[in-house]
């Protein structure tokens, strides 16, 4: 098995958290800032096991102008396999690509992408970019999107697959989904479930976790692979990582598109660049461009479950896109 998974820290859902339809979170991925708003609206940890420590910086944190030949980069030092401190993250990969593309010496800005994410690293002038946005997301300007992913099941390989929330077998199973509230504000998939009348059989895990601990999201895959639920309901990007990672492999299957109103399981992600830098958005867009089939390679190295977008897609915005997963927002 993978070493040094953190127990699972889970809540049992209610009937009462789940018979709201969802609503609008604030939008992170300043994470997303991930997969979960770069200011999220998630609460925050307090002092003590668990609680998120202080940002740290590989460069001067005090706002300043850029110099030309740098390019800042806000990133979390603890989200795999989006980032680490460690630079073993696939968006540190692209975040070499493009400083190299561009001539540039790559500085980082480590905040850890809950609330005020954004607020504090692109917001405040600290970083120039942030590696992963939900396309169109409004505190920021962004690229072109460099992929495109969507929520997945993870189980054994030895089991039946399932692909849809609509699956007779699902209300006879322990599921496992991402929580990233107290207050009803949670992923697509967990109210899809909920709404389905799937209460009493799902487990919580939460996005935010105990951050003393590697990729506290990571948390829910290992509940798989433990035996703890039967499947679970995750980020395809994070899922495809860490189910690859387990021994043997666990099974990883892209969600169906279900008739699920207001609960799109799919997101494009792109590159976020501070507001006035409009001349920086548009060289990382050709950079993308023309560097996309290095880029993919990149995403299957991680094992990121690529799908191709919607038709169509609307903007996102702080109140729109709640449904983002963590790594796509701040």
């Amino acid at each position: 098995m993978y070493s040094a998974f953190p127990e699972p820290r889970w809540t049992t859902l209610s009937p009462t958290r789940f018979s709201r339809a969802a609503r609008p979170l604030a939008r992170l991925l300043a994470l997303a800032g991930l997969l979960l708003p770069l200011a999220s609206c998630a609460p925050i940890a307090t002092a003590g096991p668990g609680s998120a420590p202080p940002p740290v910086a590989l460069s001067s944190v005090a706002p300043s102008l850029p110099s030309e030949n740098i390019l800042r980069v806000a990133a979390d030092p603890n989200n795999l396999p989006f980032s680490n401190e460690r630079l073993e993250g696939f968006e540190n990969r692209i975040a070499e690509l493009i400083a190299a593309e561009l001539g540039a010496k790559l500085e980082y800005q480590w905040w850890p992408q809950r609330r005020g994410f954004f607020r504090e690293t692109v917001g405040a002038g600290r970083s120039d970019i942030v590696i992963g946005v939900p396309a169109g997301f409004e505190r920021v300007l962004t690229t072109r999107p460099y992929y495109t992913s969507t929520y997945v099941f993870v189980q054994s390989v030895s089991d039946p697959p399932l692909r849809s929330v609509d699956d007779p077998a699902l209300p006879h199973l322990r599921i496992g989904v991402q929580l990233t509230g107290d207050d009803g504000n949670n992923t697509p998939p967990a109210h899809a479930l909920t709404n389905r009348g799937m209460v009493t059989n799902i487990r919580g895990y939460t996005l935010f976790g105990d951050y003393a601990e590697d990729s506290p999201p990571s948390a829910i895959v290992a509940g798989v692979a433990r035996g703890e639920v039967d499947v679970a309901v995750a980020w395809g990007p994070m899922a495809g990582y860490y189910a690859a990672r387990h021994t043997p492999p666990l099974a990883v299957t892209p969600i169906d598109p279900c008739e699920c109103p207001g609960l799109p399981f799919t997101f494009a992600i792109a590159v976020g660049v501070a507001r006035h830098r409009p001349e920086l958005r548009d060289q990382i867009n050709e950079i993308l461009e023309r560097r996309a089939a290095d880029i993919t390679r990149i995403l299957e190295t991680y094992r990121v479950p690529l799908v191709t977008a919607p038709a169509a897609e609307p903007a996102a915005t702080d109140t729109a896109s709640a449904e983002a997963p963590r790594h796509a927002r701040r």
